[in-house]
């Protein structure tokens, strides 16, 4: 039986202009991730990943403020946490992050090892320095770190290593669920691929037990996710199999995602490639009706009124009006 170790319902966050608007960065968010699980979220810069993420650990620091809806972690909302709850009771320990540019997160005057001192201090107080150490040179020689970067200061340490490095330290107390935010971005392949290792193994050794993996990059999630959730101006516009959102989108706005990214796996080389037109919309004065609508090549009159219906069609959910008997024969007409 499956059991949701994350669940997200209507879930709305904004940020406050110096002119007092509301931009809902997020606007009525709703998933869940099952434990064991590996969930990808992607879509183009501006969407709303990051601020998801940050929502999600609940760090909600002006102008990034709290609007409404739940985020329960085993049944429990964290949003009626107070500040001192969430820091002490759920960061770190029930759900962990690691932000963007994490390898730029490091103090560069402080040794490894008294970032993970610190993080005991506040969770674990009891432990001697001794064995904070011992626990933290397990932890990273499990994980293919040698005990020696404990000692290092962070300008001591390659790019991929810092981020390696980063990922361990965010995981030392075995949180339930982690959020990467880009984890991959700014790395040579090689390095990549290190990270998508490290992250396989934090999973398989239950160092933790669900992974919410966040990048534009969407052909990568098909290496790291069981499913991929798009992201637009806001709001989620497809979720399936990372099979399904790979190699048969179904929602407008993923295909051409899809169609506007080279990816080498098979069945997919040789493709046409084509860039999405126009821009994505002001969150400041959201349209009406579909969010896409203005961008895409198949929008009707009814596309730009009402709320447009969340669908679900061979286990995936897409945001559109229309059937996906008809966007698959539109599809079809518009290959070479």
């Amino acid at each position: 039986m499956s059991t949701n170790i994350l669940e997200v319902s209507g879930l709305k966050t904004y940020y406050k202009t110096r002119l007092k608007e509301k931009v809902f960065a997020v606007d009525g968010v709703d998933f869940e991730l099952e434990e064991g699980k590996t969930l990808g979220i992607a879509g183009e810069s501006g969407c709303g990943k990051s601020t998801l993420a940050l929502s999600l650990m609940g760090f909600y620091f002006p102008p990034l403020h709290y609007g409404s809806g739940s985020i329960r972690i085993h049944g429990k909302d964290i949003m009626k946490l107070n500040k001192e709850q969430l820091r002490s009771q759920v960061s770190g320990r029930e759900i962990a992050y690691i932000p963007q540019a994490a390898m730029n997160a490091l103090n560069p005057t402080l040794r490894i090892i008294r970032f993970i001192e610190d993080i005991m201090k506040e969770h674990r107080p009891e432990l001697s320095k001794k064995q904070v150490w011992d626990l933290a040179a397990e932890r990273f020689q499990t994980l293919n770190l040698p005990e020696k970067v404990l000692k290092s200061y962070p300008n001591e340490l390659s790019g991929g290593m810092k981020q390696r490095t980063v990922i361990a330290i965010s995981t030392i107390l075995n949180p339930k669920v982690l959020i990467a935010d880009e984890p991959t971005s700014a790395l040579d392949v090689t390095s990549q691929k290190a990270v998508i290792k490290l992250m396989k193994e934090l999973l398989d050794k239950k160092f933790i037990r669900s992974l919410v993996f966040i990048t534009h990059e969407l052909p990568l999630l098909y290496h790291v996710t069981d499913d991929i959730m798009v992201m637009y101006a806001g709001e989620i516009v497809e979720r399936g199999t990372a099979e399904q959102m790979i190699f048969d989108p179904v929602h407008p706005y993923t295909k051409k995602l899809m169609g506007s990214i080279l990816v080498p796996e098979e069945g997919m080389k040789g493709q046409k490639l084509a860039a999405i037109p126009g821009a994505p919309p002001n969150l400041k004065q959201v349209p009406p009706g579909c969010r896409f609508a203005e961008r895409c090549s198949y929008a009707r009159d009814e596309c730009r009124v009402g709320k447009i219906p969340v669908q679900t069609s061979g286990g995936r959910q897409y945001r559109c009006h229309f059937d996906t008997d008809t966007l698959k024969e539109w599809y079809a007409h518009e290959q070479p």
